[in-house]
C-alpha cells in the first residue's frame, strides 16, 4: 500500500510544494506515495469560519481552537487508521533520521500544521498528537516544517531514489556526519582530489572515509557521539553495504 500523508493546514495551496518536483514529484506521479492537503477552516461551524480564539489567560496572539482542530483530525484519522498523528511544534521532539525512517516504514502521516500561538492543549491530549520540532527557531507556521518531515521520508521510500545506497551514505545514517565528497577536475584552482580516492584501494577509501565522517562529526556535531555505542559499528556496517556495490573506479587525470 503506498504511503499515504494528510496534512491538516489552513492554507493547503502551499501542498505538494516542492515535494511535486524532482525524485518526490515522479514518486508521486507513480503513486509510490499520495497527499492530501484538508483545509481545517472547512471544519468551523459559524458563518466566519472561525479557526482561533484569543489565549485563555491573556497573552498575545490566538490559539487554535480545540472544536473546530477535532472535528478535522476525526474527519480524516479514524481509530483504525494506523498513522500516527503528527503536530509541528518548536517544541516538539527534535526529528531525527531514525525517526524519519520509522515514519517512511509505516502506512503514512497525519499532520497538524499549527499557526499563531499555537494548539489548545486538550485537543493535544485527547487525539494523542505528537509534537514533532524540525530546529531551535520559529517558524511563520507548520506548513514549511510539514513539508521538510515529508522531504525527509519520501526520499527513503522504497523505489523513490534510484540507487538505495544513497540513502545509506549520507550524515545521520549510522550516528555521523557525512563525510567529504570530490568529482572531477582531479585539480580545482591548485586543489587536488585526495589521493587515496583515485588509488581504486576500496579497502583504503572505506577508512578514510570513515576517519574523515569520525573528524567531521567530532568537530561540528560532538553530541552524535554521545547518543549510544551503535556509531562504533558504523565503519563495519558500511563496508558490509559497500561490498554489495558495484566497486568504485578511480578518477580518471
Amino acid at each position: 500500500m503506498p504511503f499515504r500523508a494528510t496534512v491538516l493546514t489552513l492554507y493547503p495551496e502551499m501542498f505538494p510544494g516542492h515535494l511535486g518536483v524532482s525524485l518526490a514529484g515522479k514518486a508521486l506521479e507513480r503513486g509510490q506515495w499520495s497527499i492530501e492537503a484538508v483545509q481545517v477552516r472547512d471544519f468551523a461551524e459559524d458563518k466566519h469560519r472561525t479557526v482561533d480564539d484569543t489565549p485563555a489567560g491573556g497573552g498575545a496572539g490566538m490559539v487554535l481552537k480545540p472544536d473546530v482542530l477535532a472535528r478535522a483530525i476525526d474527519h480524516v484519522s479514524t481509530a483504525d487508521d494506523g498513522r500516527p498523528r503528527l503536530l509541528m511544534s518548536p517544541r516538539g521532539r527534535p526529528l531525527t533520521q531514525e525517526r524519519v525512517r520509522a515514519l517512511a516504514a509505516g502506512p503514512g502521516v497525519v499532520i497538524v500544521c499549527g499557526r499563531f500561538e499555537g494548539v489548545d492543549q486538550r485537543v493535544i491530549d485527547t487525539r494523542h498528537l505528537e509534537e514533532v520540532s524540525i530546529g531551535d527557531y520559529i517558524l511563520s507556521g507548520g506548513e514549511p516544517a510539514a513539508l521538510v518531515l515529508l522531504d525527509a521520508v519520501v526520499r527513503i521510500l522504497p523505489g523513490v531514489m534510484g540507487n538505495e545506497l544513497s540513502g545509506v551514505h549520507e550524515s545521520f545514517e549510522g550516528g555521523l556526519l557525512e563525510h567529504p565528497h570530490y568529482t572531477r577536475p582531479q585539480v580545482f584552482e591548485g586543489h587536488e582530489i585526495p589521493a587515496v580516492l583515485t588509488s581504486g584501494n576500496h579497502g583504503a577509501i572505506a577508512k578514510w572515509r570513515e576517519a574523515e565522517a569520525r573528524r567531521l562529526t567530532e568537530e561540528r556535531r560532538p553530541d552524535l557521539l554521545e547518543r549510544g555505542p551503535k556509531n562504533r559499528n558504523r565503519s563495519s556496517d558500511k563496508s558490509r553495504v559497500e561490498s554489495k556495490a558495484d566497486p568504485a573506479q578511480p578518477v580518471k587525470k
